[in-house]
């Protein structure tokens, strides 16, 4: 039997449950803390639909250099926030923006903020409901977005059991991809920002409902998504599936090009916004079927397990249990995207993974 994993290993959850603390809880929250990527909360006097409210910020991929385009920034905020309404089966009501923007930013460049945020919005059927303009340096991006889910029939992170069916709504990596292109000075020819377009499952999400057992998604990568799931429903995963099946096809070439693991797309912390969702084995077909009429051809990834972790399918024809906690807690701000990486790739070495 292999050991429990307990949320408080992460080092980014124990930090969130220290600022949870420090606050008296609402009594018309319906989740509790990490239990799903969106909160849900009651409205008063309606029996049937709660608020699903989130946000994020993206700034350290502007300041570290991953992001240069104002375009990626603008999109990729509004994205972040509608995958985790997504990941609960949202209908989106809209977004509201905060944007700190440093006093000497060339007109230029926040026309490409504006128009990345509101292509994202366009994309997915949203508006910008309104928002807040601060001078600051550097910039940053953060987005609430805000919805409406049955009260008792929305996805959340808690549901699977032994025996379900674990799927991916679409191909993983890119997100990782456009850090390793980086790292690697060859992002413009290999794997330009232009291509990292990343969007939000809110379609899927709304399919699933009523279907799925649970669902997050795959913001800090599959593997992060995986283990929390792990970590919080008690069980694991077994992965039936080769990592090079699970990225994009332009990931794996990349990889191959410069002679990096695969499974490193999977393990990066820079996700994108497709979903995670388990299913028990008598309505997986259902699942497949209701997302497939929203467009998409999910990939079964394996199975959920009683012992907690997961079990990565290798090459040998093996499966690897990873450490994901010492992935999960390398150290991100201060250092060089090369660096993480040859970090990352020595942890895989330990684990016999090429």
């Amino acid at each position: 039997m292999l050991p429990v994993r307990p949320m408080s290993e992460i080092r980014e959850n124990a930090t969130i449950d220290a600022w949870v603390q420090a606050f008296a809880r609402s009594g018309r929250q319906v989740n509790a803390p990490h239990e799903s990527d969106a909160e849900i909360i009651e409205l008063p006097g309606d029996d049937e639909r709660c608020l699903a409210a989130t946000i994020d910020t993206v700034a350290e991929e502007v300041a570290s250099g991953l992001y240069r385009d104002h375009f990626t920034t603008g999109w990729v905020s509004v994205m972040a926030s509608l995958s985790d309404l997504a990941a609960v089966g949202a209908d989106p009501l809209g977004v509201v923006l905060s944007v700190s923007l440093p006093d000497n930013a060339d007109e230029a460049s926040l026309d490409r903020l504006r128009s990345g945020v509101e292509s994202a919005c366009r994309s997915l059927d949203v508006n910008v409901l309104g928002g807040d303009l601060n001078p600051s340096a550097p910039l940053s991006v953060t987005v609430c977005a805000l919805g409406t889910v049955p009260r008792h029939d929305h996805l959340s992170r808690l549901g699977a059991v032994p025996g379900d069916g674990v799927f991916l709504t679409g191909g993983a990596g890119s997100g990782n991809a456009l850090g390793l292109a980086r790292a690697a000075g060859l992002d413009d020819v290999c794997f330009p920002e232009a291509g990292y377009r990343p969007t939000g499952r809110l379609a899927a999400g709304r399919a699933l409902r009523g279907i799925a057992s649970c669902a997050m998604d795959t913001s800090d990568g599959v593997l992060a998504t995986l283990d929390q799931l792990s970590r919080l429903g008690g069980v694991g995963f077994e992965l039936d599936v080769a990592p090079e099946d699970i990225v994009e096809e332009r990931v794996a070439a990349l990889c191959a090009s410069l002679d990096v693991p695969v499974w490193m797309m999977l393990a990066g912390p820079h996700g994108e916004f497709e979903l995670v969702f388990t299913v028990s084995e008598s309505r997986a077909s259902r699942a497949v079927e209701a997302l497939r009429e929203v467009g998409l051809a999910p990939l079964r990834l394996g199975r959920v397990r009683s012992e907690t972790g997961i079990a990565l399918a290798a090459d040998s024809g093996k499966r690897v249990e990873l450490d994901m906690a010492a992935v999960r807690n390398l150290p991100l701000t201060g250092r060089s995207l090369a660096s993480y990486a040859e970090e990352l790739r020595a942890l895989g070495k330990g684990w016999g993974l090429e």
